[in-house]
């Protein structure tokens, strides 16, 4: 069995004090970034492999998915910005067909950048603020933490099982 654990690693381990949002949004950035190394030295054939009963579980079907969950809460959500998700109430898993026609390279840049995009609207925000979205549904910024890191961290755990069936490796 192989290890990740040789690739270059730029995650920075979440403090064990400090305020609340500095501590929700390092774990938050932790996770992302072990989603990303789970993409490291994967070809394209096997990102896009199919190993689960879901077709759609792949590691770039999984990276596509968490972009754009991450647009819906940060981008839509909590800044108020029209959904431009590749999904519809046809094609609820549009965020997961989509990624069958893109790079690894493109995946992850996408990811990234809107990683980047929701750092900017919580860091404008307090953990208090709520928004409004969906016939008055309402969420505060500590909310989408949160759930945000339960999100990814559950398909970090998706992408570890894969790319182990994958290629053996393992690590965080």
């Amino acid at each position: 069995m192989t290890s990740t654990e040789t690739a270059t690693d730029s995650r920075i381990d979440p403090p064990r004090t400090g305020g609340e949002l500095d501590q929700l949004t390092a774990f938050l950035d932790y996770l992302r970034g072990t989603v990303v190394r789970k993409t490291l030295g994967l070809s394209e054939e096997d990102a896009h492999r199919v190993l689960l009963p879901s077709e759609l579980m792949t590691v770039a079907g999984l990276l596509s998915h968490l972009r754009w969950v991450e647009a819906w809460w940060f981008d839509v959500v909590l800044n108020g910005r029209p959904d431009r998700a590749p999904y519809t109430e046809e094609d609820p898993d549009g965020e997961f067909r989509i990624a069958a026609d893109m790079t690894v390279a493109t995946l992850v840049a996408d990811y990234e950048e809107q990683c980047s995009v929701s750092r900017g609207i919580v860091a404008g925000l307090p953990l208090d603020h709520v928004a409004t979205y969906l016939d008055g549904k309402q969420v505060n910024v500590r909310w989408v933490l949160i759930h945000m890191i339960e999100e990814t961290a559950r398909h970090a755990g998706h992408m570890d099982i894969i790319r182990e069936q994958l290629d053996g490796a393992t690590g965080e």
